[in-house]
């Protein structure tokens, strides 16, 4: 019998439990925890606690007539929400693995980029897929629930329950800002950038869930829209220098991303100055923690300084960062010059007093050395 000798391979399998497995599998080990819930779901024993982790729950909707018109169902704040908030956190990290694996890094290795870049691109991308799924089904909320066109609903209605979408919505955005923390661990990011990505999942996390437990969803998922807006043209033109590396392409993508992102800025700050300070104002100031009204001027003040705060910061750091490319790129320009290498006299001397003698005769040419060697003891 002949011996099939398998394929020699240069990294070996790493060990069992070890940190390098865990990196490597860490989707199929987390996809596995979140089937447990989805199994779960089909014993008879079990489905009641899975559940609760798969569903969305605290559904507020009014019993209706049988007769009566079919009406979506309406949900509030709850703490099974968590429940909720860890399963899709899971299958975040699942989703992210997937992104990464299959699509991202194929890219990759057909771009030939250097470390540095590569992290950039990575990084730009995956936001952009979040930015940009996240502001269309914001969009698709916003015209569903008619946010915009009646824009007095915001704080006539308030507080109001949310649809289903809109729950999942939040839902969905809290578990993706609680995965960025593992993600540290499972994409192996540098300690340099780890502040970084900390300070950007915080703020993220905090706005949001404020947002979210405060009652504040309708407007909340409007200013969320109008920043993945601005962020994702940002990281579109990221990765137009990246991809094409053509000055002129780079300069119109980068044009248009930073005309939007100050627009939207500021159109952020409107939003919030029309409805904390001008549209709460116009109700009854309240606080009612069992009905979920929070319209008090403490709340509302505080809530609108955040946003405002928040969006001059990011106006702050933009402006410095396009002084900072401004000066590194209208730098003057030095050009070296080699200097001239200007040999020895005494060289010079001798390679003249050489030419000279090779026109003359070789006997004269050796009574000339003698004479010179001389000459040069004497001295």
């Amino acid at each position: 019998m002949v011996a099939i000798k398998g394929r020699k391979t240069s990294n070996k399998n790493p060990p069992i439990l070890s940190h390098e497995f865990i990196i490597q599998n860490h989707a199929d080990i987390v996809s596995c925890v979140a089937m447990v819930f989805v199994v779960g779901l089909m014993v008879q024993v079990t489905s009641p606690w899975a559940y609760t982790f798969i569903a969305l729950h605290h559904n507020v909707s009014e019993s209706t007539e049988p007769d009566a018109p079919w009406q979506p169902p309406k949900y509030s704040t709850g703490w099974k929400d968590a429940c909720a908030v860890f399963f899709y956190f899971l299958i975040t990290i699942v989703m992210h693995a997937v992104i990464q694996e299959y699509i991202l890094d194929k890219i990759s290795k057909r771009l030939h980029l250097s470390k540095i870049k590569l992290a950039k691109f990575n990084e730009s991308s995956q936001l952009l897929v979040f930015y940009v799924l996240s502001a269309i089904w914001g969009i698709d909320i916003i015209i569903r629930d008619n946010l915009v066109l009646d824009i007095n609903s915001l704080w006539l209605d308030y507080p109001s329950l949310m649809s289903f979408s809109l729950k999942l919505f939040f839902v969905g955005q809290i578990a993706y800002w609680l995965h960025c923390y593992p993600e540290l661990y499972f994409q192996k990011i540098k300690r340099e950038s780890i502040s970084k990505v900390v300070v950007e999942a915080t703020l993220g996390l905090v706005f949001t869930l404020a947002g979210y437990l405060l009652n504040f969803q309708h407007i909340t998922v409007i200013l969320l829209v109008v920043h993945f807006l601005g962020d994702a043209l940002q990281h579109g033109a990221r990765l137009v220098h990246i991809v094409y590396r053509r000055e002129q392409t780079t300069k119109l993508a980068f044009g248009v991303a930073n005309s939007i992102y100050v627009f939207c800025r500021i159109s952020t700050i409107l939003f919030s100055l029309l409805f904390y300070v001008y549209g709460l104002s116009q109700v009854e100031s309240t606080l009612d923690i069992s009905a979920g009204n929070f319209n008090i001027p403490a709340i509302r003040f505080s809530a609108f300084g955040a946003v405002a705060l928040f969006q001059i910061y990011l106006v702050y750091a933009f402006s410095q960062r396009q002084m900072q490319r401004a000066r590194e790129n209208g730098g003057p320009v030095v050009s070296k010059a080699k200097p001239k290498q200007q040999k020895p006299r005494k060289k010079e001397g001798k390679k003249s007093a050489a030419s000279e003698d090779d026109d003359l005769p070789e006997v004269d040419q050796a009574t000339k050395k003698n004479l010179r060697s001389r000459s040069v003891k004497t001295k």
